[in-house]
Order: C-alpha cells, then sequence, then structure tokens
C-alpha cells in the first residue's frame, strides 16, 4: 500500500511539474512576442531625450560663411554645443573631449560631426570662429547666430546664457548652459550629455547611434 501511494504521490508531483513547465514556456513565449512587437531599446548612459518636442534645427552660417542646417549633417551622428571662444575652461575642455570621442570611434569617427554655437556673436567673428575650431578638429565646424538670432535659438534649444559684466565693456564673460545635444543620423535628437561625463562614456552611446 505504501508503495503504490508513493508511486501515485510521485506521479500527481511528475504532472505538476509538467504543468509548471508548460505555464513557465507559455509565459516565456508570450513575453517573447511581447518583446518582439516593441522597437529595440536602446541603454545609453548620457540622458535619453528621444521624442522631445524642441531642438528640431537651425539655420546658421558656419565660420566658413556657409549658410548651415541640421539636414546638412544626414547620416552623421551630430553633436551641438553652445559657448564661446573666451570661455576659459568649459568650453575647450569639451572640445576637446569631442576630438577624442571621435578618436576613440576609430573609422566610425568620420560619421562625427561636431558643431560649436557661439552665445557670443559680438566678439566671435567667423574668423575667430574659424581659428578657434583649428585646435581641436579640421573637421569640427562652429556656427555663429546673428545678435538677434541668438534668443531665438537659445529658447527652442533650451539654452541658458546671461553676459557678467567685467572691467569695461568689452571684458566680460557668459554664464551658459555646460551640456551638449547629440542627434541621430536621421536628424532626431536622441541624447543630452552632461558637462564632464568623459569621452569614453560619450564614444560609446553615439557608436549605438551609429549602428
Amino acid at each position: 500500500m505504501k508503495h503504490h501511494a508513493s508511486l501515485r504521490s510521485a506521479g500527481m508531483l511528475q504532472r505538476r511539474s509538467v504543468m509548471r513547465m508548460g505555464l513557465g514556456l507559455g509565459l516565456g513565449a508570450a513575453t517573447f512576442l511581447l518583446a518582439a512587437c516593441e522597437p529595440n531599446k536602446l541603454s545609453f548612459s548620457s540622458v535619453d531625450v528621444t521624442g522631445a518636442d524642441y531642438a528640431k534645427g537651425f539655420e546658421l552660417s558656419d565660420h566658413n560663411g556657409q549658410i548651415r542646417h541640421l539636414t546638412d549633417f544626414a547620416g552623421k551622428v551630430v553633436v551641438v554645443f553652445f559657448g564661446y571662444t573666451q570661455c576659459p575652461d568649459v568650453c575647450p575642455a569639451t572640445m576637446i573631449e569631442l576630438a577624442q570621442v571621435k578618436k576613440l570611434l576609430g573609422a566610425d569617427g568620420e560619421r562625427l560631426q561636431a558643431l560649436f554655437v557661439t552665445l557670443d556673436p559680438e566678439r566671435d567673428t567667423l574668423e575667430l570662429l574659424k581659428a578657434y575650431m583649428v585646435n581641436f578638429d579640421p573637421m569640427f565646424l562652429a556656427l555663429r547666430p546673428t545678435p538677434e538670432q541668438l534668443p531665438v535659438l537659445a529658447k527652442d534649444f533650451k539654452i541658458y546664457y546671461k553676459k557678467v559684466a567685467g572691467k569695461s565693456a568689452d571684458y566680460y564673460t557668459m554664464d551658459h548652459s555646460a551640456g551638449g545635444y547629440v542627434f541621430d543620423t536621421k536628424g532626431q535628437l536622441r541624447l543630452f550629455t552632461r558637462y564632464g561625463s568623459g569621452a569614453p562614456v560619450l564614444a560609446a552611446d553615439i557608436a549605438l547611434l551609429l549602428k
């Protein structure tokens, strides 16, 4: 009797195990199907702002005097940073970091376009901006909004800037936002990169966008 009871007990355990396995396979299949229906979601270290309804584009003169639009750089990942040439620390550090990012990307570095937008068009002439870019990478471009364009552009990109008076009318500094905007190869805003995140971190995010 004990032997038969043990067999019945073992049979019940086996059936329950099969049922649990079937249920697990069913849930696994359902999860797979749901995942297959969702678009591939990339995991970034920078702030993911995909779908943001701002910073949609621009029409600005580059340091060569050519009018540029965001659509000019289709097929490339574009990083837009706002600063000014007489910035003592944040701006040159950011541009150096972008040059390092380009090197870390290897052959894909040619598909990275860095754009430096001046917040100080009064002092930053096209000639000065051109000379400034040479310090970092010959393919990087500086963009110069007119004094009339600047407030509209800053509002569209949600950029903070403010002139801080110095010893004279020509001697002043600019307080400004220190992050950068990253657009994918289709010209869609995807990331906001914080100042000081580091070249390896940004390079890894851009590599994902280039895939």
